[in-house]
């Protein structure tokens, strides 16, 4: 069994409603990993979430800590919740998480990121990947600045050569995505408008894949979530890097 620690997915949403003199405040929030996770474990994983308020607290800080999982996963989490820990935040030193998920796959873990506002460079550069250790563990290029390409008349991920041959050329339309450039050495399966989609690589001992779009809706609409080989093309991904 695969053992997987997924962190990412969440979010606060505050809303304030100004009503003559008087604002009102509300919030929500919200997850979104519940269908990535089924997809998941139905191939086979054990998954373990860490939202991303649980992700900042909780994230490993060690090898020990890391060394209980086979795959870690980053989906729509910044690198400032890695970074930027509550003793930093209070202006001391601490373990950077990012550059030991870097040391980690390179002695044989394996690593993924998922699309997102918070994956790879991100809404306006926020989620800062491309600043951090883990631009180096990854097949792709990390642009500098926004990469989100928004596609709301649907664009087409093409199947570049996921190994098995039996996945479909043309896959469910995606609303967006983020914008990478695939690594020299790495294995391209699939593109959307000639950018990389799904990519696969090495780092020292380990591996690891760039997805380039989110596991969950806007960019990731029901036709996708619920494909027939999505599970089949997921399955393929674990048996690459882990």
């Amino acid at each position: 069994m695969t053992n997987v620690l997924l962190a990412g997915e969440s979010w606060v949403t505050v809303q304030f409603e100004i009503k003559g003199r008087n604002v009102l405040r509300d919030s929500q929030y919200g997850e979104a990993a519940d269908r990535f996770i089924s997809t998941l474990e139905n191939i086979g994983a054990s998954v373990t979430y860490q939202p991303c308020h649980v992700a900042a607290e909780s994230f490993p800080r060690t090898r020990a800590d890391l060394d209980e999982y086979d795959l870690v996963i980053l989906s729509d989490v910044g690198a400032d919740t890695l970074q930027i820990t509550q003793r930093v935040a209070d202006g001391e030193t601490d373990a950077d998480r990012c550059a030991l998920l870097a040391e980690w796959v390179r002695d044989g873990g394996a690593l993924g990121m998922v699309g997102g506002y918070m994956s790879f460079a991100g809404k306006g550069g926020q989620a800062r990947y491309g600043m951090t250790p883990v631009a180096g563990v990854l097949p792709v290029d990390i642009a500098a600045g926004d990469d989100r390409v928004e596609t709301p008349d649907g664009a087409v991920p093409k199947n570049r050569g996921v190994p098995g041959g039996d996945l479909p050329e043309e896959w469910p339309h995606v609303l967006g995505y983020n914008r990478t450039a695939a690594k020299p050495d790495a294995e391209v399966w699939a593109t959307v408008r000639d950018d990389p989609f799904l990519v696969v690589g090495d780092y020292g001992k380990g591996s690891s894949f760039a997805y380039a779009t989110d596991c969950a809706p806007h960019w990731a609409p029901e036709g996708l979530l619920s494909w027939e080989h999505l599970p089949t093309l997921w399955e393929r991904v674990l048996d690459r890097v882990v």
